[in-house]
């Protein structure tokens, strides 16, 4: 089978691709794993809602037209958006297709899936960045006695052994879960590392808006001094709920659940946690309130200042004087353990020389070291919006364009 562009992933991005090449008249196939939305529809906990208000949903062509623009969409409103996109733009999707391999040939690529082989010119790898949960060799310490998840598993408390439960890390997914799973009853302690604090709300307004309207959001990966580090920042402490509230550490405490240090180590069934805990939290505080600062400039330099309720900051994070270094996980209190640290993409298929040593593919904002190869998806691609729903349209503009050119369409580049 022959095409001129194999889009492997039929996520909201892999969407978003098809789009902008079905609107240079690129003839393409977009091959998916599963059903479209997979990910989101078989990989995710039950009550997950988007980070992002719904005024922010859109992709190529396609915006949120609800009567609830501030809300959140839960999981089925995410599902069905992303379905009825792939409906209006009749995209050309084979689901229920693997990808077991793609390796260069004379021509371009070879695309070889369970279901037969696809030769390509240019392939645009849409699979996804969060395809297996990433779990430190630590766990393989913890005490039999304790179970071992990952948010990929994890669908409800109601899955979890009667008991406590330790949360290993604190960006959006742990501090969500953290709170989630206290809230059903269970004894909660949450190991907290490096991680990002943002309020849900500043000065009246979703911290989304000011996100945007400031510019933050469209700030280039060109425009960045350490993009490699930019890339590797935890997701902020953020959750979408209808109330607006914040999921910060303080918010936590005030709940009830224990706060530690980042687990560094498993040692006779003892939990060790860093001392470093403090700082971890005053640097997330102070970079809390830089971002602030870019807020209230941006406000007073656009003249809408004194239409928005004056500027404040927030209570610094609370931490104990002397936090406990370590926990007994082999005394029968704690039963979970939820590995909240992050995730990967898996390229196992990928057989190109593209790869750097930690197994991320290399590449310059979307186009990969291999003429012909790009990828979508990942975080600050190509803009600090990258991973969020909305921002797929920019990335997928630009690098649909680069491609076009790559194999000689008509179009014009805007790829700089």
């Amino acid at each position: 089978m022959r095409v001129t562009t194999v889009v492997i992933g039929g996520g909201h991005n892999g969407l978003a691709i098809s789009k902008c090449l079905t609107d240079r008249s690129i003839d393409h196939v977009v091959i998916e794993r599963g059903e479209v939305a997979n990910s989101w529809k078989f990989e995710r906990w039950d009550s997950l809602r988007l980070l992002t208000p719904n005024w922010q949903s859109s992709l190529p062509g396609h915006a949120y037209e609800g009567e609830h623009p501030d809300e959140f969409m839960a999981m089925p409103e995410l599902i069905e958006f992303i379905e009825g996109y792939a409906k209006v733009i009749a995209a050309p999707i084979c689901g229920g297709t693997t990808v077991t391999a793609v390796r260069r040939n004379d021509l371009g690529y070879e695309v070889v899936t369970d279901d037969g082989t696809w030769h390509c010119s240019t392939v645009v790898l849409a699979s996804g960045a969060c395809n297996v949960a990433a779990v430190p060799d630590v766990a393989e310490a913890l005490p039999e006695t304790v179970d071992s998840l990952t948010p990929l598993q994890y669908r409800n408390a109601d899955q979890l052994a009667d008991g406590g439960v330790l949360v290993v890390g604190a960006s959006a997914t742990g501090a969500q879960l953290a709170d989630e799973i206290h809230r059903s009853g269970r004894p909660v302690t949450i190991s907290v590392g490096e991680h990002v604090r943002m309020p849900r709300t500043y000065r009246g307004r979703d911290v989304q808006w000011w996100m945007d309207a400031a510019g933050v959001l469209d700030e280039m990966y060109t425009e960045v001094d350490d993009i490699t580090r930019a890339r590797r920042v935890p997701s902020p402490q953020l959750v979408g709920t209808p109330g607006r509230s914040d999921i910060d550490l303080n918010a936590l405490l005030s709940t009830g659940v224990e706060v530690r240090g980042r687990l560094g180590g498993i040692r006779d069934g003892i939990a060790q946690f860093s001392g470093g805990f403090r700082n971890h939290c005053v640097l997330a505080d102070l970079k809390m309130n830089r971002l602030l600062n870019t807020f209230d400039e941006w406000a007073d330099d656009e003249g809408c200042s004194d239409d928005l309720p004056e500027p404040h900051r927030f209570t610094p994070t609370a931490v104990e004087d002397e936090p406990p270094l370590g926990m007994d996980l082999g005394n029968g209190q704690i039963r979970t353990v939820l590995w909240a640290t992050g995730f990967r993409p898996d390229y196992s298929w990928l057989d190109v020389p593209v790869l750097d040593r930690k197994g991320r593919v290399k590449h310059d904002g979307g186009v990969v070291d291999s003429p012909g190869m790009y990828i979508m998806g990942l975080p600050f691609l190509r803009r600090r919006k990258s991973s969020f729903i909305h921002g797929a349209e920019d990335d997928a503009n630009d690098l649909a364009d680069h491609l076009a050119s790559h194999v000689g369409a008509t179009t014009s580049p805007r790829l700089r």
